[in-house]
């Protein structure tokens, strides 16, 4: 099982972080072990001063493809959810700057928060869904699938030319603007079209 994420997928996050818009996917790879266990609190590492939520509609691979076709990737999947991709800013930052990968920044265990899964039918088009993640009660970010600059669709196809997809392996479609840092006490919540999908406790 992996864990495969998208980078800069929204236009207005790429701006927040002043990164350059990507001529194509950006993908990195999370290990298993990044799994926050269910109704585990989520512990901020002694390694970072700069930990952010970046909060993410999720894909769950349902069988084995390679070099799918966009036009038959929607038959790779059956369930999405919500997720938090916890990013420890500082590290990455400090990485990037010297040309390094940064895997430690986006891999370190409890760094990948799964929600429940819900049957993709419910929601009839993924292409115009709204997510949000509440951070003690407030809305910190709020999405909507449409503003994908790959739609989910174009990330299977893309990231099965490189990695075969596996049963249980995991997408991570990519994050909106509003990225911001996480502090003990705080309490996240994530909303899949009004329907609370995860809440986690920050330690």
């Amino acid at each position: 099982m992996k864990l495969i994420c998208a980078g800069r997928n929204y236009a207005e996050h790429i701006e927040e972080l002043e990164n350059s818009r990507p001529e194509s996917p950006v993908l990195f790879i999370k290990p298993d072990s990044a799994i926050l266990p269910r109704e585990q609190d989520f512990f901020i590492p002694e390694f970072s001063n700069s930990i952010h939520y970046e909060v993410e509609l999720l894909v769950k691979i349902k069988k084995v493809g390679k070099h799918i076709s966009e036009a038959f990737a929607s038959r790779y999947y059956d369930e999405i959810s919500l997720g938090i991709d916890f990013t420890a800013r500082d590290l990455q930052n400090e990485l990037k700057s010297k040309g390094l990968p940064w895997e430690k920044a986006k891999g370190f265990d409890g760094a990948a928060v799964i929600g429940n899964w819900v049957p993709k039918d419910r929601f009839g088009d993924l292409k115009e869904l709204n997510f949000t993640l509440e951070k003690n009660g407030s809305v910190v970010q709020q999405g909507n699938t449409a503003h994908m600059l790959w739609s989910v669709d174009q990330l299977i196809a893309y990231a099965s030319t490189f990695f075969t997809l596996k049963k249980g392996d995991i997408l991570f479609t990519g994050t909106p603007a509003g990225v911001g840092q996480v502090a003990p006490n705080d309490y996240l919540t994530g909303k899949l079209e009004g329907e609370m999908l995860f809440s986690l406790n920050v330690r």
